[in-house]
């Protein structure tokens, strides 16, 4: 009679753990390292992987993570968002947060497509990501704002755009876009205008 509480108490606290695994797809190491550490501090099992290849190899570990954060823009010319993709078809309940620098609306909603439930623009802390895995869910009562757009903003969602369109390959977007690659590069260079 006393087995059965501690058996489902057993297999309650494993799920609980299990919900609590968080993979960070980063691949700038000392901030990968830094969120590990927030996360680790707020109860989560914490997994890095710096890849699409790094993600597909965690992926078949022991540990299954229940949310994960993804940087959109990896080392080279590499997107994060096939890696969403990945997580998306592993697990189709994963909460998983794109994190960038190079905010755009084609990015997010290539991000959201793909199964992300939330994007943040960088600089975003432990209690940004965490929030955006409580609001998973859409909200009407988000506010509207009258803010006109800027050319530099229109330009900066072209280019993302066309990014997206290409899987994120930078010669074949600079071709498409009319530009020199070292101008596109440069300019992805450059932190976005707000």
């Amino acid at each position: 009679m006393n087995e059965a509480p501690t058996d489902l108490y057993e297999s309650s606290a494993e799920n609980l753990e299990d919900e609590r695994i968080l993979l960070i797809v980063e691949d700038d190491a000392a901030f990968a390292r830094t969120l590990a550490r927030s996360f680790e501090r707020r109860g989560y099992t914490v997994l890095h992987a710096t890849s699409l290849e790094n993600t597909a190899e965690l992926l078949q570990g022991e540990q299954t993570p229940g949310y994960a954060v993804v940087d959109l823009k990896l080392k080279g010319d590499a997107s994060g968002l096939a890696c969403v993709q990945l997580l998306h078809a592993h697990d189709d309940q994963m909460l998983i947060v794109v994190l960038t620098g190079f905010a755009s609306i084609a990015t997010a909603v290539e991000a959201i497509k793909l199964g992300a439930c939330h994007y943040l623009a960088k600089p975003s802390n432990t209690d940004d990501i965490e929030a955006a895995f409580d609001r998973a869910t859409g909200d009407v009562e988000v506010e509207l704002t009258e803010r006109t757009t800027s050319i530099k903003t229109l330009e900066w969602e072209k280019i993302h755009e066309t990014l997206a369109a290409t899987g994120f390959n930078i010669s074949e977007t600079a071709r498409r876009l009319g530009m020199h690659r070292r101008t596109l590069a440069r300019k992805l260079g450059k932190q976005q205008v707000k």
